[in-house]
């Protein structure tokens, strides 16, 4: 791994390095205890648009049958109707030079405010925004694990969030998400929502997640 690492990149701004399509496939899985939540293990889900991206195809598959039976649950869950209505259009996985190599994942999803996500105001929904954010800010953990065969599906166990402008009726929201650490136990990711026809920044976040031994729950 080092040797592909060694080449200085022809341009000091250059923040990422490119994957070889073989690190994008797991390796051997680390350590012996079972994961509470294994995505492989979860009911498929038809995603209807197609998702972008440099990820093979099984992971943007396992990472939203997560994302659905996980994050959203059956049709009488809370917020059923909103995370249905996430689209995932690209999921990716890159080297960072400024991370000494490491890899990091970053999930982008879409979703258009309707009626049902307003407040009084006629404006989105606060709760409905940390609804997003917890459920679409943990994506880019699950596709690190599923890369680095690790299990990158937790609990949250906070969620830091800023509300920097309203997004009405009508708006596409585009919410990049991407990940921090992922340690054995703990990890982390940071997101941010925007409003994709204007570039307005609805909403950011840090997110803090960890997996729970399985004998707990």
């Amino acid at each position: 791994m080092s040797s592909r690492l060694s080449t200085a990149p022809s341009s000091a701004s250059l923040s990422t390095l490119s994957i070889q399509p073989h690190e994008l496939h797991p390796s051997s899985h680390r350590g012996s205890s079972k994961a509470w939540v294994d995505p492989a293990s979860l009911p498929n889900h038809h995603h209807a648009s197609f998702i972008d991206g440099n990820t093979p195809d099984y992971v943007k598959q396992l990472n939203y049958n997560t994302f659905m039976c996980y994050g959203v649950g059956e049709e009488d869950c809370f917020g059923y109707k909103v995370g249905k209505s996430v689209r995932f259009i690209e999921v990716n996985v890159n080297r960072k030079l400024e991370k000494q190599g490491r890899l990091e994942a970053t999930t982008v999803a879409e979703v258009e405010v309707t009626k049902h996500m307003l407040n009084g105001a006629g404006m989105l929904h606060g709760g409905c925004v940390a609804y997003l954010i917890d459920n679409c800010c943990s994506t880019p953990l699950v596709v690190l694990g599923l890369i680095q065969s690790v299990n990158g599906v937790g609990v949250t166990q906070s969620m830091n969030v800023l509300f920097h402008s309203p997004a009405p009726l009508g708006t596409c929201l585009r919410i990049v998400s991407t990940s921090i650490a992922l340690g054995g136990r703990v990890m982390s990711s940071r997101c941010e929502i925007l409003d994709k026809d204007t570039g307005r920044v609805v909403a950011s976040a840090f997110l803090s997640k960890m997996q729970p031994a399985s004998s707990k729950l």
